[in-house]
């Protein structure tokens, strides 16, 4: 009665996620199609992304609850969804990575998960960093998947200078806002000749992982793909 609680989803009382609103997050599903930014237009498929669910209707007042509401209950049952989707991925990444190791004559080697970076204002305003939480959960699931992925950690490799956040930008002002902002932390050399998985809230554009991408490949690093909670649905 003094500290009411709902679903930020619906709306239920007395709950701070319904099993309703929480099944929608489901099995990661590819979602890279639908954002322009990732087309890397010089004939190679854009970066696989992997997302939980549309960013729409009760899973976006789930997100946006979350990261600027100060609803830091939800970041239990997020994590439990996002460590299930990467449970699910950690084969496929497995086979990617043992693949590699076959062709090179090596060891596995150790895959790096790295948190999309959020601004300066944020995590002033927020008093933590939403995405990090999720790169450790997803670290976690992998390193005890057991599928050859070697020794997985969690690189907070990007950072930003102080700037504008990109929510309510169009795709050209996200991509110019993000490039602007975004560049290599010291911690980034960890990253030279590994395979890095990124993490990052919502998938819209594509602007913020497609410059994640190129920052991280200017460090001698390799993006397999990356993991979302959420995706825009195409227009219409």
């Amino acid at each position: 009665m003094v500290l009411p609680v709902e679903c930020p989803g619906c709306g239920a009382l007395d709950v701070p996620l319904c099993g309703a609103c929480g099944a929608l997050l489901g099995r990661p599903r590819r979602c890279e199609d639908g954002a322009p930014r990732l087309d890397r237009l010089d004939g190679r498929p854009p970066l696989p992304v992997w997302a939980l669910a549309p960013y729409a209707g009760p899973v976006r007042g789930l997100v946006v609850a979350w990261k600027d509401r100060g609803r830091a209950d939800l970041a239990r049952p997020l994590g439990d969804a996002v460590e299930r989707a990467a449970s699910e991925l950690a084969r496929p990444l497995g086979m990617v990575l043992g693949g590699a190791a076959r062709r090179g004559g090596e060891g596995p080697p150790g895959l790096v998960v790295v948190p999309a970076p959020s601004t300066w204002a944020a995590r002033l305003e927020r008093g933590r960093v939403p995405v990090r939480e999720l790169a450790v959960r997803v670290a976690a699931a992998l390193r005890s998947s057991g599928t050859g992925l070697g020794a997985v950690e969690v690189v907070d490799a990007l950072g930003e200078r102080r700037g504008r956040d990109q929510v309510g930008l169009g795709a050209r002002a996200r991509a110019a806002n993000v490039r602007d902002r975004l560049r290599p932390r010291r911690a980034a050399g960890r990253c030279r000749g590994r395979p890095v998985l990124l993490v990052d809230d919502v998938l819209t554009t594509g602007a913020t992982l497609a410059t994640c991408e190129l920052v991280l490949a200017r460090c001698g690093a390799v993006v397999v793909g990356a993991l979302v909670l959420a995706a825009t649905p195409r227009p219409g």
